[in-house]
């Protein structure tokens, strides 16, 4: 039997696949009457994109530099940006709660709104209210060209760091009647930010099939430049720690803190692919008296379980919903305040 290139088979034309997006039954987030792809393939070895044969890798820019130096001293609290997408106002009112509370926000992609401010736009309207912004840059949007664009702008705006994912798909969220690019996926995207001086972030999915390949494919993301990953939701600490010891050194770990603070944001948890939580988070949560107040102790017991991780060198408070940004980004600066 011969076998397509992955590229042409997978919805997100995905070259070093697969995504985060896997269903427990291998089945493709996109059309869940297909597996994916990638399944049962082997992990694809980094072997380059063409922007690297022209233009070599920009030493770190300032801000990478001191974010590098920083995460080597004292463990990091980045949060969740829970701001409404193309709200000034709203971006102004969640940084003046987070600012000073957390080393940095992760200005990243809103499953609910596909139509946001541009990356480097965002960053600037952050760091000028104090923040430091590690920036989320999704390949769904932009071809290479204007992805290139955007990391010059980042590099210029000076922010921590990067997050390169491949992102949703558009035919998932609210503007299905867009043509979606992927004309990269976040493994050459990495490249391409690294080259520009930037500390690099990415995603890893250790809940997510193939699990047994996971760590391998991480592996290929940190040939690719990858400095830092931010591990998904995967159940807890002993699962994450089997993921780090899995992986072996030479990248940073940022696990996802989950923080739920009413019935609202649990559903919102829940519908996510291949989210798994720690044993009875949610159900605990949901019977409290006080749902807020035990949403954040238990965020902020598994964070601190997180931290004593090998490997790890901060964390990642996930959390937000529509409608509750403010609060949420309270319930974000609480969290942080009692971790750090």
């Amino acid at each position: 039997m011969t076998l397509l290139p992955l590229i042409d088979v997978c919805p997100k034309h995905m070259e070093y696949g697969p995504c985060g997006g896997v269903g427990f039954d291998g089945s493709c987030e996109i059309d869940p009457a297909h597996r994916c792809a990638f399944l049962h393939r082997p992990t694809v070895p980094w072997t380059g994109v063409d922007r690297e044969t022209i233009v070599p890798p920009s030493p770190r820019t300032d801000a990478a530099a001191g974010t590098l130096a920083a995460l080597g001293t004292r463990a990091w609290v980045v949060a969740d940006l829970p701001a409404r997408a193309l709200s000034v106002a709203s971006i102004d009112a969640c940084a003046a709660v987070l600012s000073g509370e957390v080393d940095a926000v992760l200005a990243g992609d809103a499953g609910s709104a596909r139509v946001q401010f541009p990356p480097a736009y965002r960053a600037h309207l952050l760091q000028r209210r104090g923040l430091r912004v590690w920036s989320g840059v999704n390949m769904r949007d932009r071809n290479r060209v204007a992805i290139e664009g955007e990391l010059e702008a980042l590099a210029v705006e000076g922010v921590a760091g990067v997050h390169c994912v491949t992102g949703d798909h558009t035919r998932k969220g609210d503007r299905p009647d867009a043509a979606a690019v992927f004309d990269l996926d976040s493994t050459e995207a990495t490249a391409l930010a690294r080259a520009a001086g930037h500390v690099v972030s990415v995603a890893a999915s250790p809940a997510a099939p193939p699990v047994e390949r996971r760590a391998a494919r991480l592996r290929e993301k940190l040939r690719a430049g990858a400095d830092v990953c931010f591990v998904n939701h995967a159940g807890g600490a002993a699962p994450v720690r089997r993921f780090i010891d899995e992986v072996g050194d030479g990248i940073r770990f940022i696990p996802c803190i989950p923080v739920v603070v009413d019935e609202a944001s649990a559903d919102l948890l829940e519908s996510f692919t291949t989210l798994v939580l720690p044993e009875g988070f949610l159900g605990r949560i949901r019977d409290a008296r006080d749902p807020r107040a035990e949403g954040i102790a238990l965020s902020v017991a598994l964070a601190e379980e997180m931290l004593a991780l090998p490997g790890v060198v901060g964390v990642n408070l996930s959390g937000g919903r529509e409608g509750a940004e403010e609060s949420f980004a309270e319930a974000l600066a609480e969290v942080a305040r009692r971790v750090r």
